[in-house]
């Protein structure tokens, strides 16, 4: 059965009589690639829920034409579809510039194919079986970052930026950052609650196409950390071990 026809059957046997939870992004498309018909049905009812407009796709080359055409707010992508990788998909549409933010959902869940998933243009990656609570809250916080992408102040926690005049501060105390580690911060501050790896920062702090056996990333966040968290406060910026690292906020 196609999986449109799959979705419509199933949504007309729920019926009416939906919960009246909402997101406070109504009516936003997002584009979900999928191939399982169950998988597409939950997430497409789900965020349908909660008042999303949700476009399906069920192929990579499907999803590549919808996500050129349908001007989609988010792509939600199965990592594997029908055997295919899509991995390559996303990298596509990152070198033809495409910035719609991407959640990838995937069984492969080691840390090494998480890395391979941002590293190809992901914005979050979710790993398989998960709630459809949490799909949506990551769905909602990746809309919220985008559009907060486009702000001139960053709010994290404690953290402010201003990005028209330079200053960022923690609470009440100004931070005296040097460039690098001003732009080191907004990098961390945009990507909040994820694992940025070096990588990643080499690439997009620094602009390495390359990437040298360097230690330049752990001198700077080294230093930023001690101008972001002194003795007595709650440390915001953590290492992940084998990975990179992270700015968090609360437990």
């Amino acid at each position: 059965m196609p999986i449109l026809e799959h979705l419509m059957k199933q949504q007309q046997e729920l019926g009416a009589g939906q919960a009246s939870e909402t997101s406070s992004f109504q009516n936003v498309p997002v584009l979900l690639i999928e191939d399982d018909p169950d998988m597409a049905w939950e997430i497409t009812n789900e965020l349908t829920r909660l008042g999303y407009h949700v476009l399906t796709a069920e192929t990579d080359m499907e999803g590549l034409v919808a996500a050129r055409r349908d001007q989609a707010a988010l792509l939600i992508v199965d990592r594997m579809l029908n055997g295919v990788d899509s991995l390559s998909m996303i990298e596509t549409l990152r070198n033809e510039g495409i910035r719609i933010p991407v959640l990838v959902v995937s069984a492969l869940a080691s840390v090494d194919e998480r890395i391979r998933g941002l590293k190809a243009g992901g914005d979050d990656y979710l790993i398989k079986p998960f709630a459809m609570d949490e799909l949506a809250a990551r769905v909602e916080v990746l809309l919220r970052r985008s559009n907060d992408s486009r702000a001139i102040v960053l709010k994290v926690g404690p953290l402010r930026l201003d990005l028209i005049d330079r200053s960022a501060v923690r609470g009440e105390r100004m931070l005296d950052l040097l460039p690098t580690e001003f732009k080191l911060l907004e990098y961390l501050m945009r990507h909040a609650g994820q694992t940025v790896t070096r990588t990643m920062l080499l690439e997009d702090v620094w602009h390495y196409r390359f990437l040298p056996q360097t230690n330049l990333v752990d001198v700077h966040i080294g230093k930023l950390r001690r101008k972001v968290d002194l003795d007595g406060d709650a440390p915001l910026i953590r290492s992940v071990r084998r990975s990179g690292f992270m700015l968090h906020v609360g437990d």
